[in-house]
This record gives C-alpha cells, structure tokens and sequence, in this order.
C-alpha cells in the first residue's frame, strides 16, 4: 500500500517553493505540486487552509504583491472573508508554500526543522 503524497502549493518561480520541492526531491518523497500562479488557487482549498491554519498565517503582508496594492485594498483586510476575497483576487499574497500532508495537517512556509517533522509523520504513516 501507498503512502498519499503530499500537495505542495506555491508559484514554481518562488525561492521557497524551490527550496522546498528541492528539500523534498533529494530526500525522495514524493509529492504533487499544484502552481496557484498558472492553475489558480481552488476556492476549498483557500477554505480548507483557512479553518486550519487561519487566514492570519496565510496572508504574506511581507511580499511584493502585497506592498503595490493600494493603501484602501489592504485596509479593507479585516477579517477572514475580506482576507479570502483578497487571496482569491491576488493570489500572490498567500504565504508559500501551503502543503496538504497525508494526514490531514496544513502548514505554511518552509523550514528544514518543520519539513523533517513532516516527512517523519509521512514515513509513519
């Protein structure tokens, strides 16, 4: 029996997204990768990683896309739904990568730590 493969979503010019998808390849797991950025972001997906991470940690604030909306565009952020309207509108703005593990758990971003604790939970499983 197989093991699921994890979903990796980001934008495959992304640094991080290559770090990751890097990280995962040279340790030989498997895992799909869906780029937002050519195939959109899937509206259940957006909800999915919102009831489990938070629309918070979704939001990347930090990133370009972000910094050239216009002061009323990031003003009218308020709250899950505007946050959901914005990332679906400007899918630029979502922090990456999100990974849907086998499991079930949904993380954000890339760290070498987060990701060995990951793959753990997928070799187990």
């Amino acid at each position: 029996m197989t093991t699921p493969a994890p979903v990796l979503y980001g934008i495959s010019n992304c640094d991080t997204v290559k770090r990751a998808r890097a990280w995962l390849e040279d340790r030989g797991f498997e895992h799909q990768f869906h780029d937002f950025k050519k195939s959109g972001v899937p509206p259940a997906a957006l909800d999915h990683w919102m009831a489990r991470v938070g629309w918070e940690s979704l939001l990347n604030r930090q990133g370009t896309t972000w910094r050239k909306l216009d002061d009323a565009a990031k003003a009218a952020v308020i709250d899950a739904p505007s946050a959901r309207s914005a990332m679906l509108a400007h899918v630029s703005i979502i922090k990456r990568p999100v990974v849907e593990w086998p499991n079930g758990d949904v993380t954000v971003g890339f760290t070498t730590e987060l990701f060995k604790q990951r793959t753990g939970d997928v070799a187990a499983a």
